[in-house]
């Protein structure tokens, strides 16, 4: 129980970087993969930030086998002399000081990512060890650790081992080498993921026109070469474009774009229309991923309209008493990608998802209209125009045949929709921040589900068929799914540009099928719905997948799970001898007790939660494996499926 005394000497100061190791969350959302990597994203930027204002033409970002990563950059190097209020290098005040840096004075950095002061100190206090060198003419070098202090049972982080010094080894190089280890006493796993690495360094380097990145992976087995990946893309976004719209057909060959300054906010983007029937918007500011959008976002879209309008009528396709096309219509298949890059940003948290400045609406709608306006003008865009709006006016049509079923899937009342009746279970609870959907493959597991259940706050949603694939179907053909319309109903938050997470009857919805073929294109069709049209659902991280057990490893009072094959040797040697196996091949072969215990009790089930870390390679996944090019999806598969894997559940049965 707390003290009933409450005095002055009850309030903790953190000081240095104390605060960081006792509430790492708050500075990097999690202890998990993504806050693993969220620290080595801090390092980068800060080089990404010296080749965007025109400092450094050369990054290399290196994994190690001991777990550390370094990132070299080759710019003017951190600051190396005596900083006039610390009495300290400015290297060691960059790496202690939470809220300093030089990116808070516009004379150093026009434009930044991180400019919260906080990246490279927070990478620091939740590392091992850190070391730091720079090149400016000569060569010095710094390093910190952390620690446990055996007297205090405190941890001391980031802490310097010295000064910086100056080593006295001449250079002609300048830039920055920053090496740092992941804490294992922070971290859930410090083992960098080198997809996710160098997925979002391809996307910095089509972001920053001719910058060169490297990537080395020494993790590899003795005798064996490092990987070495090189991006470098002289055509930047349009490049990135094209790039994203590989595999899919398109309304013209190459991309257009316009890039200009309004306001002191540098304005870039890029287009190019697809055959597709959704949206795919990937936008950014000084470098910085926003998924969830933002003012500069709001502004694109709306100079995207009242433009394309004025095309329109301008071209003689909408007459005089036609009515305006809407947005939705004009972005129907677009493809775009808005970098923004601006002073004194504003994300919303930490981790920038959001833009929060009011300021950047109107110079990027106006950049975007003079844009297109320009574009247009040139002879050679003619037909580019007048077949985006063949295709808005098209998808315009479909909007108006849908009207009437939008209406209803986005009903406030949807919960109690008729095509519910015999459906949902729906639970009683009245928090959607409690609840929880779990969508169940076929009626047999869904009866088990609904006997397994906690009633106050989980509900089962039975499939009684497989959904529609949505890629490459229209809002009307999508509405006309019965599971889907189910879907959509029981959520309760809308669809597409009408989706309202404020809405979201549960926020928890769990995938539930089973691990065979059918149960694995299951997953795939419901996520590749979620992506398309409700994907603030997956960005927030409300979408789960359900994980049953595969085996049943017993001996008389004694049952273990196993929920891969990884897992089974495991579990049979904790048995121990005597034991009896079962594989279950389905969600229908277990009891509503061992469905309970194994996948719904919150205690002890097993979830994995659909994150995007790259929404631009989510995009190409799905346009892969979803669309209907054959041959991307066999490339996909020919360099991700493992076809030589052998079964040997026989084995383990005659052991």
């Amino acid at each position: 129980m707390a003290g009933k005394n409450y005095n002055a000497e009850d309030i903790k100061i953190l000081e240095g970087l104390d605060a960081v190791r006792l509430r790492p969350g708050m500075y990097i959302g999690s202890t998990g993969v993504k806050g693993l990597h969220h620290i080595l994203w801090e390092i980068v930027d800060n080089a990404i930030d010296e080749a965007s204002n025109g400092f450094a033409s050369r990054i290399e970002v290196k994994l190690y086998k001991d777990g550390s990563a370094s990132v070299e950059d080759n710019g003017r190097g951190i600051p190396t002399d005596i900083h006039p209020k610390t009495g300290v290098s400015g290297v060691e005040v960059v790496f202690t000081q939470l809220h300093a840096g030089g990116k808070f004075d516009e004379h150093n950095y026009s434009f930044s990512g991180g400019l919260h002061g906080v990246g490279a100190s927070v990478t620091n206090a939740l590392s091992e060890w850190l070391e730091v060198t720079v090149f400016r003419k000569t060569v010095y070098k710094m390093s910190f650790h952390s620690y446990l202090d055996e007297k205090t049972g405190k941890y001391a982080s980031g802490v310097p081992n010295e000064h910086l010094r100056d080593t006295g080894e001449k250079t002609q190089k300048t830039g920055t080498l920053v090496r740092f280890k992941p804490d294992k006493a922070v971290f859930e796993n410090i083992s960098f993921n080198f997809e996710t690495v160098s997925k979002r360094l391809k996307e910095l380097a089509f972001l920053n026109k001719g910058l060169e990145i490297n990537l080395v992976d020494e993790r590899v087995a003795e005798g064996k070469n490092p990987i070495v990946v090189n991006y470098k893309y002289e055509g930047g976004l349009h490049d990135f474009a094209m790039y994203l719209n590989d595999g899919k057909s398109t309304l013209y060959d190459k991309p257009i774009g316009y890039k200009t300054e309004k306001d002191g906010i540098l304005i870039e983007f890029v287009m190019q229309y697809t055959g597709d029937f959704t949206e795919s918007l990937f936008s950014f500011v000084n470098n910085i991923p926003t998924p969830e959008g933002g003012f500069h976002e709001t502004g694109f879209r709306s100079g995207l309209t009242k433009c394309l309008n004025d095309v329109a009528r301008s071209a003689g396709l909408l007459k005089d008493k036609d009515a305006n096309l809407m947005g939705e219509d004009f972005r129907e298949g677009l493809t775009a990608i808005l970098s923004v890059k601006m002073k004194n940003v504003q994300f919303e948290g930490q981790t920038k998802t959001k833009l929060g400045n009011p300021e950047a609406r109107a110079p990027v709608e106006t950049a975007t209209i003079e844009g297109l306006s320009l574009l247009y003008k040139d002879p050679a865009n003619k037909t580019v125009f007048e077949e985006i709006v063949k295709k808005a006016q098209s998808a315009a049509r479909v909007r108006l045949a849908a009207r009437q079923a939008k209406e209803v899937a986005r009903a406030k009342n949807s919960i109690d929709n008729l095509t519910l009746v015999g459906k949902l279970a729906a639970c009683t609870g009245k928090k959607p921040e409690l609840n929880e959907l779990f969508i169940v493959e076929g009626d047999s597991a869904g009866g088990t589900a609904k006997q397994a259940r906690v009633r106050q706050y989980q509900s089962i949603l039975p499939l009684r068929g497989k959904p529609l694939n949505v890629e490459k179907k229209r809002i009307d053909q999508v509405l006309a799914n019965e599971e889907i319309r189910t879907i959509i109903s029981a959520l309760g938050a809308g669809i597409g540009s009408d989706f309202n997470l404020d809405n979201l009857n549960y926020h928890k919805v769990i995938i539930l099928s089973d691990a065979d073929q059918d149960g694995m294109h299951i997953r795939c069709i419901l996520l590749t719905f979620f992506f398309r049209y409700m994907r603030e659902l997956v960005y927030n991280g409300h979408v789960y997948i359900g994980m049953p057990p595969l085996y049943k490893v017993y001996k008389k009072d004694v049952v273990e799970y196993a929920y891969d094959d990884a897992q089974l040797q495991e579990k049979i040697e904790k048995v121990g001898k005597g034991y009896q196996l079962q594989r279950y091949k389905g969600l229908g072969e277990m009891s509503a007790e061992q469905l309970w215990e194994t996948t719904m009790d919150p205690a002890a089930r097993n979830l994995i939660q659909v994150t995007i870390e790259d929404a631009a390679e989510a995009e190409q996944m799905v346009t892969a494996l979803m669309g209907d090019r054959v041959e991307a999806r066999k490339e996909f598969l020919a360099q991700n499926a493992n076809f030589n894997k052998v079964d040997t559940f026989m084995d383990k049965v005659n052991i």
